[in-house]
């Protein structure tokens, strides 16, 4: 089995990038980075009266960087930052999407990206009626976020992940699990 040698911090904003020297099962030293910016969770809102998800829009400059397009379609999602994952979700949604949540159902508990990040991230699913959007959404203006909301319809989110249209590996995930679990809402 590998194990951590050291480690130590190279860069600290956000996220941490730390550089750790390990040594591998047959004995090499080589460093590896590592990511860490802390816990999250991710919730997409649904309405299956009405048959849509509430989703938004956010710039990702590491898209745009790879891309030269930035704009990401995604659930909302947030650090945990001290709080349990449920609760952040419910906060997230809020700020995110003006919509108010009740019932969350967990999907979930991932590795995001294993080979460079700390993250788990917490994935649940949420019904909501039209009655539950309170807010506007958009995110904190001190947050910078700038994040446009849309219901889109399931049957639609559907076809772009059939089609591979580009957006959020976990939103995909959160889709196809909808999918498989309330298929009826996809007729």
């Amino acid at each position: 089995m590998a194990e951590i040698l050291s480690t130590e911090v190279a860069y600290s904003r956000w996220s941490t990038m730390i550089l750790a020297t390990i040594r591998l099962p047959d004995g090499q030293v080589t460093k590896r980075d590592i990511e860490d910016h802390g816990e999250a969770a991710m919730v997409l809102p649904y309405d299956p009266e009405r048959r849509v998800a509430l989703v938004i829009r956010q710039f990702r400059t590491p898209v745009h960087f790879v891309t030269g397009e930035g704009m990401v379609l995604e659930a909302t999602a947030g650090r945990l930052d001290g709080e349990e994952p449920e609760a952040c979700a419910r906060r997230e949604a809020m700020e995110e999407a003006g919509v108010r949540l009740a019932i969350l159902e967990p999907v979930a508990c991932t590795w995001s990206m294993p080979a460079l990040s700390t993250e788990r991230i917490s994935l649940f699913l949420a019904p909501y009626a039209a009655a539950d959007r309170m807010a506007e959404g958009g995110g904190l203006v001190e947050e910078h976020e700038e994040i446009s909301v849309a219901e889109m319809p399931l049957q639609q989110l559907a076809a772009m992940a059939d089609a591979g249209t580009p957006m959020d590996l976990k939103l995909f995930a959160l889709i196809q699990t909808l999918r498989i679990r309330r298929p009826q809402l996809f007729t």
